[in-house]
C-alpha cells in the first residue's frame, strides 16, 4: 500500500511519512505543489494520497483532487488548518473519503486512512459496469446499440489514454471504452499482465523482451521500472 503526500511545509510533512511508515505503509518523497504531485503520481501510481487543501503555487490540494478524479481514480484524503465552512464546503465538492483537521492524532489519521481505503474499495465492488459484461473466457464490450464478443485469445494490448482505453485485437480492429487499466485487469484471465503504466498486455501473443520493450505481433509496447520484474517474474514461472 503506497502513499503520497501533499504537503508544502517541510516539517509537517516529514512528520506525516514518518507516522505512515510507524504504520506499515510504503511512503513516496512528499510533493510540495500540484505539478510534483502530478509528477510523483504518474511515477509512481499511490494506492492513497493525502493532501493539504493549501499548497504553494496557483493551484490547490482541491484543484489536485479533481485532477485525481478525473484522471487517476484512487481515494484521497484533505487535510486543513482551517475549518470555516467555506473551505468545507469547497472540499466536499471533490468528494475526498476523509477530511482532517490540524492538529490530529495518530489514531486519528490512521483512521482516516483505514476509513477511506475501505469505502474506496466498497464503491468499487458496488459499481454496475454497464459498457461491458464478462464470461469465462471473453468480454462483451458495447459496441453502439449491441454488445460484441471478443475473445481473450483475440485481444493484442489494451492501451490507457486517460479515462480511456483502446482494446486492440489481432485482426487490427479496437474498440474504446471508459475504464482504467487495473479495471480491466481484474476481468481478464492470468495471460494477461500490465507493462507499463498506460498498457497491459497478451502475454499469448508475447514474441520478445527487451529492457525497455516487449514485441507482440511485430509492434513493440513499452515496459516500465516498475512492471519489468512482474513481467519476468511471470515468464520464468510459465
Amino acid at each position: 500500500m503506497t502513499i503520497l503526500v501533499v504537503e508544502d511545509e517541510v516539517i509537517i510533512a516529514d512528520n506525516i511519512c514518518d507516522t505512515l511508515e510507524e504504520f506499515g505503509y510504503d511512503v513516496q518523497d512528499p510533493a510540495m505543489s500540484y505539478s510534483e504531485a502530478i509528477r510523483s503520481i504518474e511515477a509512481e501510481e499511490p494506492h492513497l494520497a493525502i493532501l493539504d487543501i493549501r499548497l504553494a503555487g496557483r493551484k490547490s490540494g482541491i484543484d489536485l483532487g479533481n485532477t485525481i478524479n478525473e484522471k487517476y481514480d484512487f481515494p484521497f484524503i484533505f487535510l486543513t488548518s482551517n475549518s470555516d465552512k467555506v473551505t468545507f464546503s469547497e472540499a466536499k465538492r471533490v468528494d475526498p473519503y476523509a477530511f482532517l483537521v490540524k492538529p490530529y492524532s495518530k489514531d486519528e489519521l490512521f483512521a482516516a486512512i483505514e476509513l477511506a481505503l475501505y469505502t474506496f474499495s466498497k464503491k468499487k465492488e458496488s459499481l454496475i459496469d454497464q459498457n461491458n459484461m464478462v464470461v469465462k473466457d471473453a468480454l462483451f464490450i458495447k459496441d453502439k446499440q449491441c454488445f460484441v464478443r471478443i475473445n481473450f485469445e483475440d485481444i493484442h494490448y489494451i492501451q490507457s489514454d486517460n479515462v480511456y482505453l483502446d482494446i486492440h485485437l489481432i485482426s487490427g480492429k479496437s474498440y474504446t471504452v471508459r475504464a482504467s487499466l487495473n479495471d480491466y485487469l481484474s476481468k481478464l484471465d492470468a495471460h494477461f499482465i500490465r507493462s507499463h503504466r498506460s498498457y497491459i498486455i497478451n502475454l499469448r501473443h508475447l514474441e520478445s523482451v527487451g529492457n525497455l520493450t516487449a514485441k507482440i505481433y511485430g509492434k513493440d509496447i513499452p515496459i516500465g521500472r516498475k512492471h519489468r520484474e512482474d513481467l519476468l517474474l511471470r515468464l520464468n514461472m510459465g
